[in-house]
């Protein structure tokens, strides 16, 4: 239905959470049999979440939608992503400043074949939040498939540092349509790993692992080869570690604010 003075439409207004879920299964389905939509292409036959705005700091699951066509509904989506690094007692590895000495970031190459963003850097591990996971256990399942990181060592030393939240506009380079609004909510962890540590593609969506010095990472941030999203994690990383600060970036209190500006979308971040 749609309310034009109000501006405001409404769709999958079945009484049951089922009921919703199927109605929306059997559109994404239509449209994807029509081809009607590029974006549906990459189908992923995975759920996520769609909640609803009764109560913003209890929400509840409105429906479920095919990943690959959430972004067509302007819902917001759910994530994790980790920044794996090693330290080491060495300051050879010639930055400047004393905070990036001993500090390098394992740094993953998407995949040539990958419907989104292929062949661009990534952060170390990172995935899509399916309907009913908790993000650490995503985040332990992500890291097996993608990494090849052992789960005893992510339980042991993989910690939750925040959420960032942010919304963009795809390109062309996102795969599908262009100029769809993604709203997004990431869980956002670091990982110091053992140097005898090193992560393995295992599914196929990484190519290869780089262990990049600060200093490399950051000239592959100013050439734009990271993938939008996970250029943010890593600033966010590098406020933490004390490497962006006030007193060596002009916009340093801009970068900081605004990954963690209100969205106003219902689900699990508005109770964080």
């Amino acid at each position: 239905m749609y309310d034009a003075p109000a501006r405001i439409l409404r769709a999958f207004e079945q009484p049951t959470e089922p009921e919703r879920s199927a109605a929306v299964a059997a559109v994404m389905q239509r449209w994807r049999e029509q081809k009607t939509f590029e974006l549906l292409s990459g189908w992923r036959d995975e759920l996520w979440p769609v909640y609803t705005t009764n109560d913003p700091k209890a929400p509840e699951l409105l429906y479920n939608v095919e990943r690959a066509g959430a972004g067509l509904l302007g819902v917001m989506r759910y994530g994790v992503h980790m920044t794996g690094y090693v330290r080491s007692s060495s300051t050879t590895d010639g930055d400047d400043n004393d905070n990036n000495n001993n500090l390098k970031i394992w740094v993953p190459r998407r995949a040539a074949d990958k419907s989104t963003y292929p062949g661009m850097l990534d952060n170390t591990v990172a995935g899509g939040l399916m309907t009913g996971e908790e993000p650490f256990e995503c985040m332990v399942r992500e890291a097996d498939e993608e990494a090849s990181l052992p789960e005893a060592l992510m339980r042991e030393k993989c910690k939750l540092t925040g959420t960032v939240t942010y919304i963009y506009i795809t390109d062309e380079r996102a795969g599908g349509e262009k100029g769809l609004i993604y709203p997004e909510t990431q869980w956002v962890y670091d990982l110091e790993l053992p140097a005898d540590v090193v992560p393995t593609p295992k599914d196929g969506e990484v190519a290869e692992f780089h262990l990049w010095t600060v200093a490399e990472v950051q000239e592959a941030l100013a050439r734009g080869e990271f993938k939008p999203n996970c250029a943010l994690i890593l600033l966010d990383f590098f406020v933490r570690m004390g490497i962006l600060t006030k007193e060596n970036e002009t916009h340093y209190d801009e970068i900081v604010r605004r990954p963690h500006r209100e969205v106003p979308f219902p689900g699990p971040h508005q109770a964080l």
